[in-house]
């Protein structure tokens, strides 16, 4: 089964290094008055990322609220 992960976790490196050197063009991100330019690749990184964080708060504030709404 280890051979199965490992191969997994391969395959996924693969299309991720793919999708890096397939995605080299830049693009210009505004917000109110700031913009950053970066390439396509970094911002779905970045993107993910932001989202799995803001993910995890949500969760955990869903998690507390039904606990708090179950103890009382």
């Amino acid at each position: 089964m280890r051979y199965v992960y490992i191969a997994l976790i391969v395959i996924l490196a693969g299309i991720v290094l793919m999708f890096k050197v397939q995605n080299l063009d830049t693009v210009t991100v505004s917000l109110f008055s700031m913009s950053f330019t970066m390439r396509v690749s970094m911002l779905v990184l970045l993107v993910y990322v932001l989202g799995m964080f803001t993910g995890g708060f949500v969760v955990q504030f869903l998690r507390k609220s039904v606990s708090g709404a179950m103890n009382r």
